[in-house]
């Protein structure tokens, strides 16, 4: 195995475009373990932890994280992404929090991944790079399966980006325990009052992060009857009829951490507790 450390994402590229077989490693908390279990054996290494141009944060109206930000990071600055500072939380311990990404989150891209239903519910755009130029993906589009994705083996993940959605919006999981444990379901609902839309992220229950569209056209028709910029309690009923739905939309199975029955009934619950709760934020 050859580890070569890059201090520039032009040097990043280079590598890329002239090793096939390069594997990157930013954090590590996803891919060492990947190596320590054998599941892995990769044998050319492009170490990115030190390189600086990927661990910018700007928010100004638009919000761009760069793709070495870590989630102790997001937990010490105002990231413009209140459900994504949640998600960071619920991600391991201090150690592994000091260490892990946002990138690494991306590149790794499992349905288990706590940042990814947040992205996909603030309709994030993730920015890849190569030497041949740039490219922006909708989240939507670039999660093709279970650790899958559109990135090509030449591109790096630079940044991920999205329009500031405000305060309204909260992440949910449910595990075995409340940290240091891979998440049986997880929810991310994001309700931007100033662009009238809704977005909801389904993590852990099916081969990708789900989006249930028909919750979100219902919680739409919510806001637009109550009026938006009117911070309101739905009803027991409502909030139920929201997590009936977003349960519905999702495609779990049976495994070591939980079944899919109980999945879709720990999705319907968070859907009314979340509903509830964003609600009434401003």
């Amino acid at each position: 195995m050859s580890v070569h450390i890059s201090r520039h994402v032009d040097d990043v590229l280079e590598n890329l475009s002239t090793h096939k077989d390069a594997t990157i490693l930013a954090g590590g908390t996803d891919l060492l373990v990947e190596i320590n279990f054998g599941r892995q054996r990769p044998t050319y290494i492009v170490a990115i932890d030190r390189v600086e141009d990927l661990k910018g944060h700007s928010r100004n109206g638009h919000v761009r994280m760069g793709a070495l930000v870590t989630y102790t990071r997001m937990l010490e600055t105002d990231i413009g992404s209140p459900a994504l500072q949640e998600a960071a939380r619920t991600i391991g311990s201090p150690q592994i929090r000091n260490a892990a990404t946002i990138g690494g989150n991306l590149g790794t891209c499992s349905p288990a991944g706590d940042a990814l239903p947040v992205l996909a519910a603030l309709d994030a755009t993730v920015v890849l790079r190569s030497k041949g130029g740039e490219r922006r993906v909708p989240f939507g589009d670039f999660m093709t399966g279970p650790k899958k994705s559109a990135r090509r083996p030449d591109e790096l993940i630079v940044a991920a980006e999205w329009e500031d959605a405000g305060a309204a919006q909260t992440y949910m999981f449910a595990a075995t325990r409340n940290a240091m444990a891979i998440s049986i379901a997880g929810l991310a609902l994001v309700v931007d009052r100033v662009r009238r839309r809704v977005g909801v992220g389904l993590g852990s229950c099916g081969p990708t992060i789900i989006r249930p569209t028909e919750a979100e056209k219902f919680a739409r028709g919510l806001f637009e009857e109550a009026g938006w910029e009117k911070p309101h309690q739905p009803s027991e009923v409502t909030a139920k009829e929201f997590g009936r739905l977003v349960a519905g939309a999702a495609k779990p199975i049976d495994d070591v951490r939980g079944t899919a029955a109980y999945r879709r009934h720990v999705l319907a619950v968070m859907g009314a507790r979340a509903l509830a709760r964003v609600a009434v934020i401003p």
